[in-house]
C-alpha cells in the first residue's frame, strides 16, 4: 500500500526524490501521511482537490480488500 502511494505520487511531481510516505498502522486503520516539494503541491492535489480526490478512492479501494481502512493525509 505504502509503495502504491508512492508511485501515484512520483508519477505526477517534477521532483520524485522529494517524495516521502510514512506509514502510521492502528488496529483497524492505517494513516498514510504523504510528503512532496513545495513547488509540487499543487500537483498532487489537482484542480479542486480531484486529483487528491482520487489517489485517496484508490487507496481506499485497496484497503477495502485487505479489510482496512486507509486513510491519505497530504502534508506540506
Amino acid at each position: 500500500m505504502k509503495q502504491l502511494v508512492e508511485d501515484m505520487a512520483k508519477a505526477l511531481v517534477d521532483k520524485p526524490e522529494d517524495v516521502k510516505v510514512s506509514e502510521v498502522e492502528g488496529e483497524k486503520t492505517t494513516v498514510f501521511e504523504l510528503r512532496v516539494a513545495q513547488t509540487d503541491l499543487g500537483k498532487v492535489i489537482g484542480k479542486q482537490g480531484k486529483t487528491a480526490r482520487a489517489m485517496r478512492t484508490i487507496l481506499s479501494a485497496s484497503g477495502t480488500k485487505l479489510g482496512k481502512r486507509c486513510v491519505l493525509e497530504i502534508l506540506e
